[in-house]
Order: C-alpha cells, then sequence, then structure tokens
C-alpha cells in the first residue's frame, strides 16, 4: 500500500474531510482541556476535604474513633479512611479495611502519594497532618482512593463533553450543507461552460462567482476571447480564399467545356479528361469549404419548418443521380416511413447529401447504394449504405475529422464531407451512426452510415 498522503480530487471532498477533521480535533483538545481542568477542580477540592477531615479528628479530645469502613466504600465510594497514630508511631486507631493497616505513618506532613501493593486499585492520596501541640495528641493522617478520583473526573468530563457528541451529527450535516452550497457557484460555472457553443463561446458570467473563483473565470473568459478571435479569423480566411477561388474556377471549368470540342482523339483526350476531373474536384473542394464557413459561424436563430424527410430524400437521390450515372452506381430508395422534423430544411439535405454523396464517392463502378428509410427500436432513422471498401476499424473515429481520408481512399473526396454531415447534424439533435457491413449479421462488404433523427419525429407509416 504507496506511503504517499491521501488526497482526493474532488474539492467539495478535500473541504469536508479538513473540516471534519478538524472539527473532530477540536473536540477532542476540548474533552481533553476539560478532563484536565476538571481533574484539578476535583483534586483540589477533595484534597482540601481530607485536609478537614484530618483536623476534625486532630481537634478532638479526647480523639474520635474512626468509623468501621468495607472495600466498596473505600474503593468505589471513595470514602476516607482515617489512621490514628501516637507520637511515637504506634497505632491508635483506624478504619478497620485489612489491606490498609500497612499503610505507615508518614513522616513528613502533607499531601503523598503511596501504595500498599495488596489491591489492583492499590494507589493512594495521603494527608498526614501536623503534630498537635501536645505531647499525648494523636497523628492523624487520611487515605482516599486515587481511581476514585480519576472515574469522577472521566465522567465529570463525559457529561461536559456529551452536548458536543450529541450535536457532531448535527454540526457534520451543517458542514455538508455549507460546502454544498459553497461548491454550487462552481457547478453553475461548469454547467455555463458546458452549455457554450464550440462556433461561439461567449463569456461567463461573473454575477454569482464567489471572489476567490472569479481570477479563474476571468482567465478563462480571457481564453475564450482568444480563441473567438481565432475562430473568426479562421472563418474569414476559408471564406475569403473560397470565394475568391470561386469565380476563377468556374472560369476554367466553362473553358475546359468549350475546348472539348477541339481535343483530338488519343492521349490528348485522356489527359483533358484528367485536367477536367481535378478542376470538377476544385470546385467540389471550394463548394465545401463555403459550406464548412456557413456552420462555423455564430449560430444565428435559423427558421425552422416542419420538413417530411421521405420527400427530402426522395429530392437528394434526384439530384445526385448525375453523379450515381457518371460513376455507373445503381442508387435506391426505399421509403418505409414519412417522418417529419422540425429544423431548417436546408441544414437537413445538407446532412444526407453529404452522406450520399461520400456513398457514391467509395461505391466502386457498376455498384450499388442504397437509401432507406425505416423504423429502427421505436425511433425513425435513415440508412445510407454503398457496397464499397468499408472503413478500417482503427480509422472509423477519425473520418469526421475535417480533412481527414482514409488511407488507400479513391480520388476525388476533399475530407470535409462527412465533418459537415455530422455538425449539421448535431446542431438540430440529429446523430450519424457510422457501421461497416461486414459486422452485421449476413451482411456483406461496403458501409452503412445510419442517421438517427430526432425524437420528435413521429415515423408515420405510408398507406
Amino acid at each position: 500500500m504507496s506511503a504517499r498522503w491521501w488526497r482526493p480530487r474532488s474539492l467539495r471532498t478535500q473541504l469536508l474531510f479538513w473540516l471534519v477533521t478538524l472539527h473532530l480535533v477540536a473536540a477532542a483538545i476540548t474533552a481533553w482541556f476539560t478532563f484536565v481542568a476538571y481533574g484539578d477542580l476535583v483534586h483540589n477540592a477533595l484534597d482540601e476535604q481530607m485536609r478537614l477531615v484530618a483536623d476534625s479528628y486532630a481537634g478532638g479530645d479526647p480523639p474520635r474513633t474512626p468509623r468501621p469502613l468495607d472495600a466498596d466504600a473505600a474503593l468505589l465510594r471513595g470514602a476516607f479512611v482515617v489512621q490514628l497514630w501516637s507520637a511515637d508511631g504506634r497505632t491508635l486507631g483506624a478504619s478497620s479495611w485489612a489491606p490498609l493497616a500497612a499503610v505507615p505513618l508518614h513522616p513528613e506532613p502533607g499531601f503523598s502519594d503511596t501504595s500498599t501493593g495488596v489491591h489492583p486499585h492499590s494507589r493512594w492520596r495521603v494527608f498526614t497532618a501536623e503534630p498537635g501541640p501536645r505531647a499525648d495528641q494523636p497523628r492523624v493522617q487520611v487515605l482516599q482512593n486515587e481511581d476514585y478520583r480519576r472515574r469522577r473526573t472521566l465522567r465529570r468530563a463525559l457529561l461536559e463533553g456529551l452536548p458536543i457528541a450529541l450535536l457532531l451529527p448535527l454540526a457534520l450535516l451543517i458542514l455538508w450543507l455549507i460546502v454544498s452550497a459553497a461548491s454550487r457557484s462552481l457547478r453553475a460555472v461548469a454547467r455555463d461552460v458546458a452549455s457554450q457553443d464550440e462556433r461561439s463561446p461567449t463569456d461567463l458570467s461573473l454575477a454569482r462567482v464567489p471572489d476567490e473563483i472569479a481570477p479563474l473565470v476571468q482567465a478563462f473568459n480571457h481564453l475564450l476571447s482568444r480563441v473567438r478571435n481565432a475562430f473568426a479569423t479562421q472563418r474569414r480566411f476559408v471564406q475569403d480564399a473560397a470565394h475568391e477561388l470561386r469565380t476563377p474556377m468556374a472560369a476554367i471549368g466553362l473553358q475546359i467545356e468549350n475546348l472539348r470540342a477541339h481535343v483530338p482523339a488519343g492521349e490528348a483526350t485522356e489527359r483533358f479528361n484528367q485536367l477536367e476531373a481535378g478542376v470538377t474536384r476544385a470546385q467540389h473542394l471550394i463548394e465545401q469549404l463555403l459550406s464548412l464557413s456557413r456552420q462555423d459561424a455564430p449560430s444565428r436563430a435559423a427558421s425552422r419548418e416542419p420538413v417530411d424527410i421521405e420527400t427530402l430524400l426522395r429530392e437528394s437521390v434526384s439530384q445526385l443521380m448525375v453523379l450515381a450515372d457518371a460513376r455507373r452506381v445503381d442508387i435506391g430508395f426505399e421509403g418505409r416511413i414519412a417522418p417529419v422534423v422540425l429544423a431548417p430544411p436546408a441544414e437537413l439535405r445538407s446532412v444526407f447529401d453529404n452522406l450520399i454523396d461520400n456513398a457514391l464517392r467509395y461505391a466502386p463502378e457498376g455498384g450499388v447504394v442504397d437509401v432507406r428509410l425505416h423504423e429502427f427500436e421505436g425511433h425513425a432513422v435513415v440508412d445510407v449504405l454503398d457496397n464499397g471498401p468499408g472503413i478500417p476499424a482503427s480509422s472509423i473515429a477519425r473520418v469526421f475529422d475535417r480533412f481527414f481520408r482514409v488511407p488507400g481512399a479513391p480520388a476525388g473526396g476533399s475530407g470535409l464531407g462527412l465533418a459537415i454531415a455530422r455538425t449539421a447534424a448535431e446542431r438540430h439533435g440529429l446523430r450519424i451512426e457510422l457501421r461497416n457491413r461486414s459486422e452485421e449479421v449476413g451482411g456483406g462488404p461496403g458501409l452503412m452510415a445510419r442517421v438517427h433523427l430526432p425524437l420528435p419525429a413521429v415515423p408515420l407509416m405510408l398507406p
């Protein structure tokens, strides 16, 4: 077991631990101080009583006879044991409990401690009185059990500490409530941080932040300000670059289209087709960059309206039919339900267009892409399936990263389609799940992209 001092990571646990420890230590010190202080008080008071008892026996003429005592009286009730001695050291009278008969007369007057060595409770407090003025006056010696004194002191100290012990659970509960209330502001700050929009982070409020935490929140706000500036600079650069490239690339594409009729057959045609494919890819990348810059812009209150997902998917499939024909890919749509989602149509279109476009690009020539709208485990989902190579398990967690391309992927992609689809989906409560079809029972090659529609979308069975 490690000898390192235990240090919990929770600030609330640390505060409670040290407050409870301090409370218990203070209670123990208070109990010890009460025990010591009351012990001195009891000791002095009983010593004074022993002196008075000795004086009462020494002043009697003729001397009083000590009353008989038993063991319980001497040991448990703390009765005074009185001994009378003559001037020459002979016993004139004593309490009749036998073990104390062997205690001799102390030569020096005053208080002392002694032990009989006969009984387990053999420590005794002894007071020896001064010799009287007359030679025939007896010497008096009074004894009291020390264990009785300790028991009485301990009992009194426990009684004094009983209210503290009874109030300890209440004190611990109050400590818990105080610490919980103090940490509530930390939890509020954590909720504010968690609710931040990564595209447009805003400063945290200092209204209810304790003074001790305010510097941390101010430093975090300063960091957020720098992050906002960095995001704004990045957005402006991407948007400006895409806009500046869009017009010349469109002009280049138009010129290439005009040159097609003048290109001779043979190797020149093959080179011309490669050039045209490169320009098309560049135009697609520019459009993706513009879409990405719009998504990264601060969120605005986009107009939400009921969108028929079945109609939207048919339009997406129809629009991408040109790309499917160019790649000789058989694309089909099957809709078993007709859910309605409350969201901006353009955002939803961006999700499904990018997923279908990605499937068409990765499907082999002569392959198949299926788009299915159906119900899964009581919720509406959209599946986009292809029979391409799929995604290696080591890369499936990274395919949503911007500009990431799976090693060995065919040319023509930009590495932005899935990132754009996920950003648009998360903004409106959709969730995209990627899974290789080979993982399914009876599945073949390819990838399945499943879009879980938001819960308010109630699937309606088609007639």
